[in-house]
């Protein structure tokens, strides 16, 4: 039942969003997910900056908390088959992803740091909000990963960034 949800997403957005120009600029959003890229690039910049310092930290300690907790545990555990291994038929504008699909790690990540950064200060975590949010959709939009994915990858990253933000805050 979740899986024809999931699909009749998938499906709708192949069919009135997918386009020319989104075929083109979708590959570059979601590789700026890729293995936590653009957040570490963002976190690691923080760190050299005295009044961000902390934020960096946080961001990487809640990154290395998701890959844990998101693409070591849950990945392996649940074995979710991505749609475009069920569904070859689509035309796939990037390599197909070899690991599971549930959790998305991109948004896991994404909505971590993108938290983490607005509870820090609104007006960066306002932006990592929505580019967390367009990096969660070029996945969809890629057909590598269903809605259900995408929800909990943001729900799990959102968790992580309150716990690592408490956390920090009690030390």
């Amino acid at each position: 039942m979740i899986q024809n949800f999931d699909f009749m997403v998938l499906d709708f957005i192949q069919s009135n969003i997918r386009n020319i120009f989104l075929d083109k600029i979708m590959p570059f959003i979601t590789y700026l997910g890729s293995g936590g890229l653009i957040w570490i690039f963002v976190a690691l910049l923080l760190i050299f900056i005295k009044k961000y310092r902390i934020c960096g930290i946080e961001m990487i300690t809640g990154l290395l908390t998701g890959l844990l907790i998101g693409n070591i545990i849950l990945k392996n555990l649940v074995m979710r088959e991505r749609p475009c291994w069920i569904n070859e038929s689509i035309d796939m504008l990037i390599s197909v992803p070899k690991d599971y699909s549930f959790p998305s790690g991109h948004t896991m990540s994404g909505f971590c740091c993108a938290v983490i950064l607005l509870c820090f200060d609104k007006r960066i975590g306002i932006p990592a909000i929505i580019l967390a949010s367009i990096i969660a959709f070029s996945r969809l939009y890629l057909y590598v990963h269903f809605p259900t994915d995408i929800l909990a990858g943001g729900i799990i990253g959102c968790i992580i960034a309150f716990f690592v933000v408490f956390s920090f805050n009690k030390i």
